[in-house]
C-alpha cells in the first residue's frame, strides 16, 4: 500500500495543473492515468502563451515534465476503483498497486462505454447496477453478470464474491482485454467469462434473465455495467457524488459535496477547453492543499 498526499486520477491538462500546484507546495503527489484524448497529434492554436502551433501531444509532455520537476510521480497506471478507507483517507486500487491518499481530484474526461443493449435503460435501478460496492449487497447469494472486457470488468466480479459465488463476466460481443493476473485470478475464483452479445433484457418486476444475439438466454438477478475503463461516473457513483447528468457537480473551489475529494476539467461539464482545465486543476489543488492541511496529522 502506497501511501500520498495528494492522488490525481486523470494525466490530462487539469490532473498536471492540478499535480504542479500540490506537488510546489510540499505535498507527495501521484498521478494515475495514461495518455488522454488531447495528447494526439492535432495542432492546438489558441492556449495562451504559445505564439506557434502545438500539437497535443507535445503539451501533455511539457506538462507532464513540469510536474515531474516539483517532484511529482505519474504513473500510465488504470484505476479501478475509489474508496473511502480508514482515519479519513481514500483507497484507490488500479491495474498495478493500491495506494492511501488524504485528497483525490478527479480529472478523468466523461467517456462511458455503453454496451448496445435496446431495452437496457427500462431495467436501470431494476437489476442493472454500475456500482458493485454500491448494490452488490442487494444481490447475496443471488446469479449476477458483470459485463465487461477489460480489468475494470475482472476487478468488479472479483469484488462481487463478498456478497455471491454465483458470478459470471460476459464481454458483450468483445475480445478479451484482460491481463494475465486478472484472467488467473477469476480462473483460481471459478468465475466463467463468455464472449457472447446480449441483445435485450427480460423480466417483469425487474431482471430474472439476459437473451443473446443468437437466440440463448441465462438466468440473471442482477447485471453490473463495467465496459471499458473505469471512468467519471463509476467514481462517482462509488463514492456518493452529487452529478448533474453526465459531470460532477462542484463549487467555485472545485470541491465536491464529499469531503477530500475535487474534479476538476472536462469531468464537471463547463466550457470544454484546455484553458479552463488548467485554471479548474489549479483550484482543485488549492482546495486539496487547504483539506491535505487539515486532516493530515501533524509530524
Amino acid at each position: 500500500m502506497r501511501k500520498v498526499d495528494v492522488l490525481i486520477i486523470g494525466q490530462g491538462p487539469a490532473g498536471l495543473s492540478a499535480a504542479i500546484y500540490t506537488a510546489r507546495a510540499g505535498m507527495k503527489t501521484m498521478v494515475l492515468g495514461c495518455a488522454p484524448k488531447v495528447a494526439g497529434d492535432y495542432d492546438i492554436d489558441n492556449y495562451f502563451g504559445f505564439d506557434e502551433t502545438i500539437s497535443g501531444r507535445e503539451l501533455i509532455e511539457r506538462g507532464t515534465r513540469q510536474a515531474q520537476r516539483f517532484g511529482t510521480e505519474v504513473l500510465c497506471d488504470r484505476v479501478l476503483g475509489v474508496h473511502l478507507g480508514e482515519q479519513g483517507r481514500y483507497h484507490v486500487r488500479s491495474e498495478q498497486d493500491e495506494y492511501e491518499a488524504w485528497a483525490v481530484i478527479l480529472s478523468t474526461g466523461v467517456a462511458r462505454v455503453r454496451p448496445g443493449i435496446e431495452n437496457l435503460h427500462d431495467y436501470e435501478g431494476k437489476g442493472v447496477s454500475y456500482c458493485v460496492s454500491c448494490d452488490g449487497f442487494f444481490f447475496r447469494q443471488k446469479q449476477v453478470m458483470v459485463l465487461g472486457e477489460g480489468n475494470f470488468a475482472a476487478n468488479q466480479a472479483l469484488e462481487l464474491l463478498h456478497y455471491t459465488p454465483k458470478v459470471h463476466v460476459c464481454t458483450q460481443g468483445k475480445a478479451l482485454d484482460m491481463g494475465a493476473e486478472f484472467l488467473d485470478k477469476l480462473r483460481e475464483a471459478g468465475i466463467p467469462v463468455s464472449e457472447r452479445k446480449i441483445a435485450r433484457l427480460e423480466g417483469e418486476d425487474g431482471l430474472s434473465a439476459v437473451r443473446y444475439e443468437d437466440g440463448g438466454h441465462d438466468a440473471v438477478d442482477g447485471l453490473f455495467i463495467a465496459m471499458g475503463q473505469a471512468g467519471t461516473s463509476d467514481f462517482a457513483v462509488s463514492l456518493g457524488l452529487v452529478m448533474r447528468k453526465q459531470f460532477i457537480e462542484v463549487d467555485e473551489q472545485q470541491r465536491t459535496n464529499i469531503p477530500g475529494i475535487f474534479a476538476a476539467g472536462d469531468c464537471v461539464g463547463r466550457f470544454l477547453q484546455i484553458s479552463v482545465a488548467v485554471g479548474e486543476g489549479a483550484l482543485a489543488a488549492r482546495s486539496a492543499i487547504e483539506h491535505v492541511k487539515k486532516v493530515r496529522p501533524k509530524e
